[in-house]
């Protein structure tokens, strides 16, 4: 239901069929001869009518929103379900490249501790070889 009133199409044919209703009572009202023949009497029910025509707008006019609020939520929850995944795996890469480096640096620390306990003066510069040369 929501889908067919809440359409353009529906929103004009409404209109369509109501003007047409009210320009022919008006034209049988006009034309009568001296009792005024309108097939609905004039002018309150005629009023009563064009408020209905109000309401009926305004339901479709809401029903309308509905359908593209729901479109918009739909859209929404689909890029954000995909956004949650794409950062999961970039969370999950992380760690593993976090894991590496922490593997590798504690190599490094194993190998600077096989050096040093070889030559104690490993990794210091000497000032005096390199005036010398």
């Amino acid at each position: 239901m929501r889908n067919m009133m809440g359409s353009w199409p529906f929103v004009f044919a409404f209109f369509g069929v109501m003007v047409a209703w009210a320009v022919v009572n008006s034209v049988f009202y006009l034309g009568g001869r001296h009792g005024k023949h309108g097939f609905d009497p004039y002018p309150y029910i005629l009023l009563n009518l064009f408020l209905s025509m109000l309401a009926g707008v305004q339901a479709a006019a809401l029903l309308i929103a509905a359908k593209r609020a729901d479109a918009i939520s739909s859209e929404i929850a689909m890029h954000t379900e995909k956004n949650t995944e794409d950062l999961k795996s970039l969370v999950n890469e992380n760690t593993v490249l976090t894991e590496q480096v922490k593997k590798n640096t504690d190599l490094l620390e194993e190998i600077h501790r096989h050096v040093t306990a070889l030559s104690p003066d490993a990794g210091t510069m000497d000032t005096d070889n390199e005036a010398r040369t």
